[in-house]
């Protein structure tokens, strides 16, 4: 079984959207490199800008 990790040692990003760093989670772990926004919020104010 693998070694559990803190927080603090999962990669981070910045929002594409809202500016502010999130944390890797386990539902994106295929996709994370096209991760760019940390909410479906931030995903849907991001296709509103022109």
């Amino acid at each position: 079984m693998p070694r559990m990790q803190k927080k603090s040692e999962l990669p981070t990003k910045t929002c594409a959207a809202c500016g502010r760093p999130f944390t890797w989670r386990k539902k994106w772990e295929r996709d994370w490199d096209n991760v760019k926004t940390c909410s479906d919020r931030c995903r849907a104010a991001l296709k509103k800008k022109p």
